[in-house]
């Protein structure tokens, strides 16, 4: 059964291709053996795939869109823990053999998603050598991503840690276009809506981004980098590392 809003992409749901750059790295006979043991479906901005300590049925690997892993105090307060877009997969917890979800899972911007039942993804990582160490390379970049958040929550300012969510969103949208709230921006940095828009204002004035209603266009992401300084980059070049490309290249 699929979570609330998501839906099948079509009447066709076979899966013979993919845009997510994780599963691309895989050998190809290694990949052509799991594609098909995945259905294509579509999620929205809004949905909520799972909640904190639901069971895990499924995984999923994005091709387009951003989401978010959100950590939920238990007087309500939520902050964003990580964010996924077509360089990885969503359901880190059951490669670690997790089987009920530490965060909540919302979708910031909807698209295409590959969706697997969870024992098939675990069959196939037990009989792929390839899979499952791509998969384990993955969790530690992602614990990575983690690590760095804490450390920029706690030593950063504001217009550094908005720069570095800014330039994070940017990799896994592949666009300059960023269709983002304030609000949703203060659920991921932490902090005060007034204050990340006095953030937004600043690095503005630097003529890094332009912001309209629900949008932030980056005008200058070196300018972005920048201001973002050591707050963004040690995450992504571990992926790279260990991984493959992080972000969209001229021929992708």
């Amino acid at each position: 059964m699929l979570p609330e809003g998501v839906r099948f992409s079509g009447p066709d749901m076979r899966v013979s291709s993919t845009r997510n750059r994780l599963l691309q790295t895989l050998p190809p006979d290694e990949l052509d053996r799991l594609l098909p043991l995945f259905e294509r479906v579509t999620v929205r901005r809004g949905d909520r795939l799972w909640s904190i300590g639901q069971r895990l049925d499924c995984a999923y690997f994005i091709e387009g869109g951003l989401s978010s892993n959100v950590a939920v105090t238990s007087e309500g307060r939520r902050v964003e823990v990580g964010c996924f877009g077509r360089e990885g997969m969503v359901g880190t917890a059951i490669v670690l053999g997790v089987d009920h979800a530490p965060h909540e899972l919302v979708v910031q911007v909807g698209g295409p998603w590959l969706r697997i039942e969870v024992e098939a993804l675990r069959h196939a990582m037990q009989t792929g050598p390839a899979l499952y160490s791509l998969l384990l390379r993955y969790a530690h970049t992602v614990m990575m991503t983690v690590s760095q958040t804490a450390l920029s929550n706690g030593i950063h300012t504001v217009e550094e840690r908005l720069a570095r969510w800014l330039l994070m969103a940017q990799d896994r949208l592949d666009t300059d276009e960023l269709a983002l709230t304030h609000d949703f921006l203060s659920i991921m940095l932490a902090t005060q809506r007034s204050t990340v828009t006095l953030a937004i204002q600043a690095l503005e004035g630097y003529g890094a981004i332009r912001a309209q209603r629900a949008q932030i266009t980056i005008r200058d992401r070196d300018m972005l980098c920048d201001l973002a300084g050591n707050s963004y980059g040690p995450a992504e070049a571990e992926y790279e590392r260990l991984i493959g490309p992080f972000r969209q290249s001229s021929s992708d």
